[in-house]
């Protein structure tokens, strides 16, 4: 049985996932949500309702981290889990803080009572952090070479560089926008964005990679 991936083509957490599965060649059979109309079969397989969600012979992973991981513990060719304990760190505050903050400014009709530039400059706060870590390296790679780190976090810097770009793009972050930039115009990132409709049951099967 080939593993099936629902996937929404936006969503940060699905980009992270299907990065990691084209990183490390492991096909899966694509379906991609309408989060607006989810069918049956994959909510009987996702707990949560959430994507992405890897449904396996052996059970389903409804964690887009754990995708990751299960998909790079097959194979590795980049060695993207080789990376320091602090790589896990920052993702879990890109994954909190930052994403919380990604949230309250891109959503702010949600939140009438707060001031969007509360949120904004404290996602700015880590965005400002991460361009100096940058450019204390070789302003390519969060620790030198492409990591789990950098794959994880990327997906939510480009959601949040696109809820204003012109004032992302104002930013004194020269090693964050190439780091950005180059993401945005690898082949990887062009693989991940394919546009597959909302899947039917009715449908063939997409497969990816």
């Amino acid at each position: 049985m080939t593993a099936i991936l629902y996937s929404f083509r936006r969503c940060p957490y699905a980009m992270r996932a299907r990065l990691a599965l084209d990183a490390s060649d492991q096909q899966v059979e694509l379906r991609e949500i309408k989060l607006r109309a989810k069918p049956d079969a994959f909510l009987a397989v996702s707990a949560s309702g959430t994507v992405p969600c890897l449904d396996l012979p052996d059970g389903p992973i409804d964690e887009s981290l754990d995708i990751m991981r299960w998909a790079l513990t097959r194979n590795d060719p980049g060695a993207w889990l080789d990376l320091p304990s602090e790589g896990w760190d920052l993702i879990a505050t890109a994954d909190g803080p930052f994403k919380q903050a990604l949230d309250q400014t891109k959503y702010s009709s949600r939140h009438p009572d707060l001031d969007p530039a509360v949120p904004r400059g404290k996602a700015h706060v880590f965005l400002a952090d991460l361009n100096a870590h940058l450019a204390t390296q070789d302003k390519t790679w969060i620790y030198g070479r492409p990591t789990l780190a950098d794959f994880a976090i990327l997906p939510f810097v480009r959601q949040f560089a696109f809820v204003d770009k012109a004032l992302f793009d104002a930013q004194e972050w020269p090693s964050l926008h190439g780091w950005l930039d180059r993401f945005l115009s690898s082949p990887a990132f062009e693989r991940i964005m394919i546009r597959p409709d909302p899947w039917k049951p009715s449908d063939p099967p997409i497969f990816f990679p």
